[in-house]
């Protein structure tokens, strides 16, 4: 008979419920990247060993300690998620790392109340973080109690081959065709995988004889798919049939991408670029339209030396988790200073690849064979960039461009190397191998003339944001081009995708000329930005800024504006550790009072927060669908305390402006009653009168009832981005619905009416601070329905007053009828860019 192998209970090692592990919110924890084992929501603040044995790992924050059995089982118990980021606050160790424990010892106390406010979550994770050494595991389930129940019951392995867990036979679907024109590229393969994540069943994409995990975006796109390939999905697991179905019929209607939606794939630009080399030109492909003189800065990307050999697993993965959180946190910091969407929808995929699912398997492959995180890191995106550079498909070498950036990120990070800012001198056309997205949205277009990069096309991320900086741009230049000395004069034509790298002064006298058109042409729109806006007939229209602070005020007056309709006091609260002072605040918001002085009108938008805003010091709990959730003026009314703070604060700029303030999220009357009484009693104590008060319009319920709200407030405002996604239930940040949640959807537009017509009835004005403002196209439709504020991007201010000027108000109020008669999308736009003059 054989040996019976020798079994483990690990202990409850706080009271609570069990959870799932692949339920908690946290990707690593949930993909099981760091072990198997199971979620405990606690009820008690001292932790317990849950096995006995030496703690072989206590975390410098004391949220989170290894202990290794003698039977070399290693146990990790991480109280919270994302509790790292408290630093040690509320975690009391009681026991120190190499200490030898029993179980049932208490190890850590913690302050249940601090830690439950400050972090993401309370679930406390029980995992075994060498899985070799366990046969099978045991899962409990329900109320446990401390010191007491097991939770996990291990066979252990014995040190012979791991019995095999008896696992669901994989079922596999049809042949699916391919319908993208360009295959499985960026976008559809971040749906395919969005999908795959919402099934616990492993779930793999064939291609002939290669496959793919369904839920990386990363190695979808390594498949390299083209029209017509067939694939094929396999899955296994208890909702199987269910994800072959739902895949299947996902691929068969191409992700949710339209034929005419798909990216064109540029020509090889090395190709290109030989063709049309010269001894004064060298070419690429043209990335961002425009005409630029100036002297060359070469800007070489940063080398990290890395041990191969790391410190133990537990240790290195600690380090990588941190590095991957810290590198989460600066991309926040970058979108929070950015204003255009586009930008920050970058950015944020850059986010989304620090939690892919491949790319953190190989690197926790790599820490499991004793190697660093640094180099465990460093194989994995570069082999993953490789993969998708070395493609046939130039949308998916491009993309490896966004695996390198957010990789050397974190990189810097692990290395203890802060990362070079670009600091260039003014008049440089910009020279480098590779760009990072990251770096090109931080450029200075008043600096960089233009740049070239010899890697991308004309649809990377850099070519994008570059177009949205303005700075004309060419990537796959000519190898020639890194090779040119530093300082060289040299003309970058973005339109022709050439640099002219021996200009000769008749040459150069042209591009001036060109460019002087061009500036002429601005400088003729900034003069007349700085014009009352108006209607060809003479009627007003208020076109003002949306802003974040004093800096964004001055120079949204600089362009032309004639207010700041949206102060979005949320910047103030956001990247901070503790949420700001009163005094803090005020300051704020006096200085941008003063940067529009008494003459000009500010409206400031009440903190709002909740849904896709939330703050790191203001836990809120955790909700199935947040948008519907605490968000708003709900999370001010849970909180009056800071709602009062804040307002005070911003009461101390009324003698400096035209103060109008505005609840944000306003769905019933009684929560605008709630406010207002807050409002009139921190009033009263400061002695301030004659302030304006009004309400955002961003649910139906508030445009439906606009005609009862408006005897309660002085004006209205309406956030057609979130409008939007309330009327239509679509989540404007899902993958695949947000390009449909459209603006101009009838169903929007008469929600606009609709809030015009109350507030007309009762002498109240409406504007207009989301997105569809700064639509130059949409400018007279919404002023034919009552529009008289449109609150705008700065760069969208003389745009906006140039196309009012255009139209008489009789034409704008005839344009709105034959506006709201019409039924699709399709028909809105197609009738306004027929009008657009």
């Amino acid at each position: 008979m054989g040996t019976t192998a020798p079994r483990l209970d690990v202990l409850a090692p706080l009271s609570g419920w069990l959870v799932p592990l692949d339920s908690v919110p946290d990707p690593v924890f949930a993909g099981k990247m760091v072990g198997d084992g199971i979620s405990l929501d606690p009820t008690s603040g001292s932790l317990l060993a849950p096995v006995s044995g030496v703690v072989s790992n206590l975390h410098s924050s004391h949220h989170a300690l290894t202990i290794t059995t003698a039977e070399g089982v290693e146990v990790m118990v991480h109280i919270g998620i994302d509790t790292v980021m408290l630093k040690g606050e509320g975690f009391f160790p009681l026991v120190e790392q190499g200490q030898r424990v029993a179980v049932g010892q208490p190890v850590i106390d913690f302050d249940l109340d601090l830690v439950g406010r400050k972090a993401a979550s309370l679930l406390t994770q029980i995992i075994v973080t060498n899985g070799e050494t366990v046969a099978r595991m045991s899962l409990a389930d329900g109320m446990v109690d401390a010191g007491k129940s097991v939770v996990l019951s291990l066979l252990l392995a014995n040190g012979k081959a791991v019995l095999p867990t008896e696992t669901a036979e994989p079922q596999l679907s049809a042949d699916i065709a391919i319908g993208n024109p360009a295959g499985l590229h960026a976008r559809p393969a971040a749906v395919f995988a969005s999908k795959a994540k919402t099934f616990s069943s492993d779930i793999q994409l064939l291609l002939g004889d290669k496959e793919a995990n369904a839920k990386s975006v990363v190695a979808i796109m390594g498949l390299a798919t083209k029209l017509g390939d067939l694939v094929r999905v396999r899955a296994a697991g208890g909702d199987a049939s269910a994800a072959i179905a739902e895949l299947t019929q996902l691929l068969n209607d191409r992700c949710g991408e339209k034929a005419d939606e798909a990216p064109i794939a540029p020509a090889a630009a090395p190709v290109f670029a030989q063709q049309q080399d010269s001894d004064s030109q060298l070419a690429g492909v043209g990335a961002s339209p425009g005409i630029a003189i100036g002297r060359i800065v070469h800007h070489r990307l940063q080398e990290f030396d890395v041990p191969e050999h790391g410190k133990g697993a537990n240790v290195e993965q600690q380090a990588f988790s941190r590095a991957a959180e810290e590198a989460s946190a600066q991309l926040d910091l970058v979108k929070a200073q950015l204003t255009d969407p586009a930008k920050q929808a970058i950015l944020s995929m850059h986010q989304e690849l620090l939690q892919d699912p491949e790319l953190l398997a190989q690197t926790y492959t790599g820490l499991a064979d004793g190697k660093s995180a640094a180099w465990s890191w460093r194989a994995a995106f570069s082999a993953y960039s490789a993969r998708l550079e070395a493609q046939d498909n130039p949308l998916l070498r491009e993309r490896a461009n966004d695996i390198r950036d957010v990789g050397r990120r974190v990189l810097a990070l692990l290395a203890g190397v802060k990362q070079a800012a670009l600091e260039l001198p003014a008049g440089s056309i910009l020279i480098a191998e590779d760009l990072a997205p990251s770096d090109t949205a931080a450029l200075d277009p008043s600096k960089v003339m233009g740049f070239c990069t010899r890697t991308g096309g004309a649809t990377s991320h850099v070519a994008i944001l570059a177009r949205s900086l303005g700075i004309p741009a060419i990537c796959g230049i000519s190898l020639a081009a890194l090779k040119l000395p530093e300082g060289l004069q040299v003309i970058l034509n973005g339109n022709e995708g050439t640099l002219a790298i021996a200009p000769t002064a008749d040459d150069i006298a042209a591009a001036e000329r060109d460019i002087a058109r061009l500036a002429e042409r601005r400088a003729a729109e900034a003069e007349s930005s700085m014009r009352p806006a108006a209607t060809r007939d003479g009627a007003r229209i208020d076109v003002v800024a949306n802003i974040r602070n004093a800096a964004d005020a001055r120079e949204a007056v600089a362009k032309g504006a004639e207010g700041v309709g949206l102060l979005r006091s949320e910047f103030l609260f956001d990247n901070r550790d503790t949420a700001p002072t009163e005094a803090e605040q005020a300051a704020e918001y006096c200085a941008v009072a003063e940067a529009l002085g008494k003459e000009r009108p500010l409206v400031v938008r009440t903190l709002d927060v909740g849904g896709d805003k939330p703050l790191s010091y203001l836990p809120l709990p955790k909700e199935d669908n947040p948008f519907l959730g605490l968000r708003g003026i709900r999370v001010s009314l849970e909180r009056p305390d800071l709602l009062r703070t804040q307002l005070r604060a911003i009461l101390q700029a009324a003698p400096l402006t035209q103060l109008h303030i505005m609840f944000p999220m306003v769905a019933s009357l009684e929560e605008l009653r709630a406010a207002k009484t807050v409002l009139a009693e921190e009033q009263a104590a400061l002695g301030v009168s004659g302030v304006k008060v009004g309400i955002m319009v961003e649910v139906p319920s508030a445009a439906v009832l606009a005609a009862r709200f408006a005897p309660e407030v002085d004006f209205f405002s309406i956030g057609t981005n979130d409008l939007t996604q309330y009327v239509l239930a679509m989540d404007r940040g899902h993958p695949q619905l947000a390009k449909q949640a459209d603006a101009l959807h009838p169903g929007v537009l008469a929600m606009i009416a609709l809030t015009c017509e109350g507030a007309r009835a009762h002498g109240k004005w409406v504007g207009v601070c989301g997105g569809l403002a700064s639509d130059e196209r949409a400018a007279p439709l919404l002023v034919g329905m009552g529009v008289t504020e449109l609150s705008v991007s700065t760069p969208a201010v003389a745009s906006v007053k140039a196309t009012l000027a255009r139209w008489s108000m009789d034409e704008c109020r005839e344009l709105a009828r034959e506006v709201l008669a019409l039924s699709t999308v399709t028909d809105v736009r197609h009738h306004l860019n027929q009008l657009a003059r």
